[in-house]
């Protein structure tokens, strides 16, 4: 098989396309043969060995895929040779073929691409996962603040904040990102290059209920001081490169809840978490509820200009290898 390789920590410098064998499947597994990958800023923390997993060199990155089955190890009945599917990976979704856990193969709606699905498991389940989660739980008519709202996990809450009946805030960096975030439903955009957020969201809506937070640092504190009381703000990420200090009196003073999400530790620990996760985001899908914006699709051979693009924050939504025709 083709595959993007990494043999030392070196960032996107170090990848290099390469003939590869795929394992057979072990138990509980699946090979599946890639057509699409979607590309996550964990990707390029984990080529540099700075995330939390961090697989043996040589390693295949990518953290998730979407194919055909065509292999099934031991003990597998959820899923056959044949049956499309998507879902999240360790390492190894930068290639043409993939092992991929069972539990973690979700079917692929019929109407959905394969660059859809590369953009789907992670970016909604992520999105979904905190904001649905027991201590979250965001409600209809509620106020949703979303944070890094352009990106791919962004975007994806605004989309599934509408879904589920909130107001939705928006906050990014460019008018031209915050027209993308207009037309994916947000009822008010906050350009947090042009000012406080704080002051931005009282003028815009007064206070906000739930705040989902990939960046940390500053934005984090501003999101403190314009939550409503009862307020949560969950916590998905910290793409500032500064992880905040909590300062517990504003929690006290307005009973907020803090909460942090991991999309991959949660549904490892959890499997029925990841399923019901992704029950609900097929239905809103299938409901026309739903729509992952893909911003742009490279080749295999061209991971590391994909990859580029994030760290660049030029994408709006997601970005997507395409690995075969």
């Amino acid at each position: 098989m083709q595959a993007i390789r990494v043999h030392e920590l070196n960032g996107i410098g170090a990848l290099r396309l390469e003939q590869a064998d795929c394992p057979t499947p072990a138990e509980g597994e699946i090979r599946v043969a890639v057509y699409a990958a979607g590309c996550n800023f964990a990707d390029t923390l984990q080529i540099q060995g700075l995330y939390q997993t961090k697989p043996p060199l040589p390693f295949i990155p990518g953290l998730e895929a979407a194919g055909e089955v065509i292999e099934v190890g031991p003990d597998v009945s959820t899923c056959k040779v044949g049956d499309r599917v998507m879902g999240w990976v360790p390492w190894g979704g930068y290639a043409t073929e993939v092992i991929m856990s069972a539990w973690a193969a979700i079917a692929v709606p019929e109407a959905m691409t394969w660059e859809e699905a590369a953009s789907f498991s992670i970016c909604y389940g992520t999105a979904y996962g905190a904001l649905s989660q027991k201590r979250v739980r965001l409600q209809a008519g509620e106020t949703l603040l979303v944070h890094g709202a352009a990106g791919g996990v962004g975007l994806a809450a605004v989309d599934i904040g509408k879904a589920m009946g909130a107001r939705v805030v928006a906050c990014a960096g460019s008018p031209d990102k915050l027209a993308v975030c207009t037309q994916y439903g947000a009822d008010h955009v906050i350009n947090y290059r042009q000012g406080s957020i704080r002051d931005a969201v009282k003028a815009a809506v007064g206070g906000v209920d739930v705040v989902l937070d990939p960046v940390g640092g500053d934005v984090f504190d501003q999101s403190l001081r314009c939550t409503n009381r009862d307020g949560r703000l969950v916590v998905i990420g910290f793409a500032a490169g500064t992880i905040q200090h909590i300062p517990a009196n504003y929690l006290l003073l307005k009973n907020i809840s803090v909460a942090g999400y991991g999309f991959s530790i949660y549904s490892r620990a959890d499997h029925a978490h990841y399923a019901r996760v992704f029950a609900d985001l097929t239905k809103m899908y299938q409901a026309g509820k739903l729509s992952p914006k893909i911003h742009q699709i490279f080749a295999l051979a061209d991971t590391g200009a994909a990859l580029t693009s994030l760290l660049d924050r030029r994408a709006i939504g997601k970005v997507v290898v395409r690995t075969r025709d």
